[in-house]
């Protein structure tokens, strides 16, 4: 008689713990496919030829369908079954996923920009003219009216509407889970349990962020590189990742309850309750702006890696997944490790998130003066002669040099002459022959390259852009070192905003807190940061690429110093308001460091 009341205790605790390794789970896949999408953002754009604002109006997307149904998460979640609902989300998250891959199968294969593609003999090693003197290649050329409508062009709403999908499918994760997992635990476990759960969650991005930069290696530029791994292999791999993220959200043991759930009447009473709560609001407040500043800065921060340091798109992506995440799960594992063994109550909570939190920032403010000058590009940021300057015009990329080539204004493709400058184009550098083919193709004879050579030597000049110099170089590797301690300190005070958050809240108010929290902090601090912040960057552009047909694609180059100054304010930005950041629904959609 003794044993029997002990059977559902076991019963119970060991459903909480298959709960956690299902919600650590859950949590892995969602922060996969952020994290991946967000590493893709210069992939997308120079895939759709769209600008940095629209991309930011994709990446919402996922805020925008968490919100279609955030409201009925937040009233009636815990009425319902919560463990099922964050089944069906899950499933819901696989089929976004799906419909994201879509146009990949759908557009066909990508035309690379290139200005050598009017040359039928591109590939050949006879000598071809990119100065082409008594052509057109200028801007006057025709292209048909509807070509803005082609076949298509409008593809990258299908991954709006699969982003925006996941965003459906996330919703019931976080607080409900959350919520549920703090019910049935004990106080003492539940910091534990949360860096656990979190700590997991990490290592989505660091898969996804690799994931990313192994794919921005695969070159699609038809007619320029061997395609030795061709399309097919990777549309597997997307197929696979897809089928995977189905049977994960089938089989995953969400299908059970602790007990009865308890019911959540919601009033305006309910509301007025929660929003006296002074711990509650304040922490609205600031997770409202460090939201702002968070998802602002990560959206594009492999895009600022490369503008500012001159780092290739597989490389950011790399570097973040393989440093700054391990060092944000180590942080939030460190964070719950010093709570529980030093038993920390709810202003020890506090005090350890806002020491985080000074320490993050004043590392973030280093970074400030850890910069690179802007890559020389003649025309646009140095003139012709290698004096500094910052033009956002196209008649600059005209010189006496190149006034006889009739080159085309609108294409981007950079050549890299011995002298250390960037041409954007063979045309614009003057040159009058070329050797080789594909991307080992030389370009010789480039008389531009004569007015910044004292005295002219080699006028030759090879595709790609210059790499910065060598002292960038060793900034960047400071960077990234204050970069990772800054993550490390930062997730240190991440468990302790979490739990007071939770603690500060009546226990029948937990689940209706959370979904208020979330839906006000991702309406004002998800969505818009993305859009605005991409129009800032767009403002910043130097030259913008050309579609097929004639109109204004993605930037291909940005001036770094502007980029780095509104980069920059985002991080402060966030790092200020760090106190109360984990409760944030940012680190719903991915567990993502800085």
């Amino acid at each position: 008689m003794s044993v029997e009341p002990k059977k559902p205790r076991q019963a119970c605790c060991s459903k909480l713990k298959l709960f956690l390794v299902s919600l650590a789970f859950a949590y892995f896949a969602k922060a996969f496919g952020g994290a991946y999408m967000k590493s893709s953002i210069t992939q997308i754009e120079r895939r759709f030829d769209i600008p940095s604002s629209l991309t930011g109006v994709i990446d919402g997307g996922f805020e925008m369908g968490n919100l279609l149904v955030i409201a009925f998460v937040s009233y009636f979640g815990a009425k319902l079954h919560r463990p099922r609902l964050i089944g069906i989300g899950c499933l819901l998250m696989a089929t976004g996923s799906f419909l994201t891959a879509l146009p990949h199968f759908f557009q066909g294969r990508y035309k690379y920009e290139t200005s050598m593609s009017h040359n039928s003999h591109v590939n050949s090693t006879a000598n071809t003219l990119p100065c082409l003197s008594n052509q057109s290649l200028a801007d006057s050329a025709f292209f048909p009216l509807d070509c803005e409508k082609a076949a298509g062009s409008s593809m990258w709403i299908y991954v709006f509407l699969g982003n925006m999908l996941r965003g459906i499918g996330e919703t019931p994760v976080m607080p409900l889970g959350i919520s549920y997992m703090d019910d049935f635990s004990k106080e003492e476990n539940t910091p534990f349990y949360l860096a656990c759960i979190h700590t997991v969650g990490i290592l989505g991005p660091m898969v996804g962020f690799m994931m990313g930069s192994f794919l921005a290696k695969i070159y699609v530029d038809i007619g320029f590189t061997d395609l030795g791994m061709g399309l097919g292999k990777v549309q597997h791999r997307v197929t696979r990742f897809n089928v995977i993220l189905v049977i994960k959200s089938v089989v995953q043991p969400y299908w059970f309850s602790l007990r009865e759930m308890g019911d959540v009447i919601f009033a305006v009473s309910n509301q007025k309750r929660l929003f006296k709560n002074s711990i509650f609001s304040l922490m609205i407040l600031t997770n409202l702006v460090a939201v702002n500043g968070f998802i602002g800065m990560i959206t594009f921060k492999p895009k600022f890696m490369e503008q500012t340091y001159g780092q290739s798109a597989s490389r950011a992506i790399f570097l973040i997944g393989i440093m700054n995440l391990p060092a944000v799960a180590l942080g939030f594992i460190t964070g719950g490790f010093v709570m529980k063994r030093f038993k920390l109550g709810v202003v020890g909570a506090g005090r350890m998130s806002i020491s985080a939190s000074l320490g993050a920032f004043s590392l973030f403010a280093v970074q400030i003066f850890l910069h690179c000058d802007n890559a020389e590009v003649a025309g646009l940021t140095v003139s012709y002669q290698g004096a500094p300057q910052v033009s956002y015009s196209q008649q600059t990329l005209l010189s006496q040099c190149n006034m006889g080539c009739s080159c085309s204004l609108k294409h981007w493709d950079p050549v890299c002459a011995y002298n250390g400058m960037t041409y954007a184009s063979p045309c614009l550098a003057g040159c009058q022959t070329s050797s080789g083919s594909g991307r080992a193709m030389v370009f010789n004879n480039c008389t531009c390259i004569t007015e910044a050579m004292t005295p002219a030597a080699n006028t030759s000049a090879v595709l790609g852009q210059c790499s910065r110099k060598s002292d960038c170089d060793r900034k960047f590797k400071i960077y990234m070192a204050l970069s990772v301690l800054g993550a490390f300190i930062s997730a240190c005070g991440g468990t302790p905003g979490y739990i007071v958050l939770l603690r500060s809240i009546q226990p029948d108010l937990k689940s209706l807190a959370l979904g208020m929290q979330t839906l006000i902090v991702r309406t004002l601090g998800g969505i818009p940061p993305p859009i605005y912040f991409g129009a800032l960057i767009d403002r910043t552009c130097l030259k913008w690429g050309t579609k097929q047909c004639g109109g204004r694609g993605a930037c291909r180059l940005y001036n770094a110093n502007a980029f780095r100054s509104f980069a920059l304010f985002k991080l402060l930005q966030f790092s200020v308001n760090r106190a109360g950041r984990d409760d944030c629904p940012c680190w719903g959609e991915m567990e993502t460091g800085v």
